[in-house]
Parts: C-alpha cells; sequence; structure tokens
C-alpha cells in the first residue's frame, strides 16, 4: 500500500466507482463506523455506500497519510451534499441543498495481501452545517 494507493481508493469514492474503492477491501473486512454501526464484508460495505448514494453524495478531501507495513491512517474533512430529507442519517439529519462537514480520523488494518482487514472510522470535532459546496 503506498500514498498514491490511498489516494486512488479516496478519488474512487468520491467517484462512486465501487469497483475501483471496493477492490482495496479484503472480503472479510471490517468497518466501525465512530461506534454506530458496524459493517462486517466487503458486500455489506459496497451495499451501505450504494444505499447513501441515494439520499447524498459524499466527498471527502484528504488532510494527511500516514502508513507503515501493517496499516495506513487518514484524516480527511468530508461532505455530505443532502439529495433528500432524511432526518435520521447517519452523519446527522440530511436536508436538501444543505450539507454536513465533519472532520474524521479513520485507521486501516492491512492483511497479507495489502487489502483493507479492518477499518475505525472515528469522527474529530463536531458537525457543522451549510451550503452545499459541489
Amino acid at each position: 500500500m503506498t500514498k498514491d494507493d490511498v489516494r486512488d481508493y479516496i478519488a474512487s469514492f468520491n467517484a462512486l466507482q465501487f469497483d475501483g474503492f471496493g477492490k482495496y477491501y479484503a472480503d472479510d473486512v471490517q468497518l466501525n463506523l465512530s461506534g454506530k454501526q458496524t459493517l462486517n464484508s466487503r458486500d455489506e460495505i459496497l451495499n451501505f455506500y450504494r444505499e447513501v448514494a441515494n439520499v447524498c453524495r459524499e466527498k471527502l478531501d484528504i488532510t494527511r497519510i500516514v502508513l507503515d507495513d501493517e496499516g495506513v491512517a487518514i484524516e480527511v474533512k468530508t461532505e455530505f451534499k443532502a439529495l433528500v430529507d432524511k432526518p435520521d442519517f447517519i452523519a446527522g439529519p440530511l436536508i436538501p441543498g444543505q450539507s454536513i462537514f465533519i472532520t474524521s480520523r479513520i485507521f486501516y488494518e492491512l492483511n497479507k495481501e495489502g487489502r483493507f482487514q479492518k477499518i475505525d472510522a472515528m469522527r474529530v470535532g463536531d458537525m457543522t452545517t451549510g451550503p452545499a459546496t459541489f
């Protein structure tokens, strides 16, 4: 895993290229979303993000990448641009025309093949809302 791989993963995620970012996951990957929800396979994660894409567009901007042979840590600023009204959205209430802004730190453990085996995403600081920027 290289920093360019991480950038490709995030670019594919932002572009909703599910095969593009999904190739970085082990089949039995586990994703913990700030203790609010845990997803337990590549397919479960991809299905979750397909559902998210129906209610908002998510854009991640990397502010920091740290990696070694065992894992990757990134800090990202994320914007969730609401497409529909969804008061119970996992990141906060979605209102069309508005966005939710959060900062997260995400830790990825790598398996022997260099794929993400375990992912822990944690929100840092408070959520803010405002007009969409993209």
